[in-house]
């Protein structure tokens, strides 16, 4: 449910339609203009996020002009307070001094039912650099941290293969096993001809256990790039180190 201020008819259209009875009307009449202009633009992002994330992120307006009945909208109460409730801890830290960080993020926090959650508290100064309102974000992360355990648990791998390359899901295009083979060679200030033949087999070995043998055109593909037969190829595969 929406809470916010009544406004003069003429700004009514553009802001949240809410119920007259529900509105928090500021007592003293003799608010500066623009403090309240910026109260009333920070109302209107309050709504919008809330409505962006219905019953799971807490948002709420303090108008910290007037602590003991700060706030001034709330949005998704997963809290229990209500509009016109006095201000939080914070709130009262940046009425006292306008030094005060004017954002706090992704800091740990509790609903009063003992459900954690996660909030970021923004400072809203008006021209003078004196804290007029803060808007502040409650994530309720008791519905979230369930699912995060299930993806982690579901892109987990098994931690017997684990660090284990069994295959890669690649297409080995003739241009990547070119490219292989070259970068090979040049790391040891040579052409793919050149290379000796233990460096050859290394080489041959290790394009096998990185799945470059996938297609039947590889192994020919090799024996043209290094100079050698085909049937040589496979015997590099097979043959143990010396």
């Amino acid at each position: 449910m929406t809470h916010s201020t009544g406004r003069p008819d003429g700004e009514r259209a553009n802001q949240p339609d809410v119920p007259e009875d529900e509105r928090f009307v500021p007592e003293d009449e003799h608010l500066v203009p623009e403090d309240e202009h910026l109260v009333r633009e920070a109302e209107r992002i309050a709504v919008a996020l809330g409505r962006m994330f219905p019953g799971l992120c807490e948002v709420v307006l303090h108008d910290l002009r007037r602590p003991d009945n700060a706030i001034r909208t709330i949005e998704n109460n997963l809290s229990g307070r209500q509009v016109g409730d006095s201000a939080t801890e914070l709130g009262l830290r940046r009425i006292a001094d306008p030094d005060y960080p004017s954002v706090i993020q992704n800091y740990s926090n509790q609903f009063p039912d003992g459900r954690p959650a996660k909030s970021t508290s923004i400072g809203i100064k008006n021209a003078e650099g004196r804290y007029v309102a803060a808007l502040c974000l409650n994530l309720d992360v008791s519905t979230l941290s369930p699912l995060a355990l299930t993806l982690a648990n579901l892109v987990a791998p098994d931690t017997e293969h684990q660090g284990e390359t069994l295959e890669t899901l690649r297409d080995r295009t003739g241009r990547e096993l070119r490219s292989a083979i070259d970068s090979f060679a040049a790391q040891r200030s040579s052409t793919p001809r050149g290379l000796n033949r233990d460096q050859k087999r290394e080489l041959v070995r290790r394009l096998h256990s990185e799945g470059f043998f996938e297609t039947r055109s590889s192994a020919q593909l090799i024996a043209d790039q290094l100079g050698v037969s085909r049937a040589t190829v496979y015997n590099y595969t097979k043959q143990p180190d010396r």
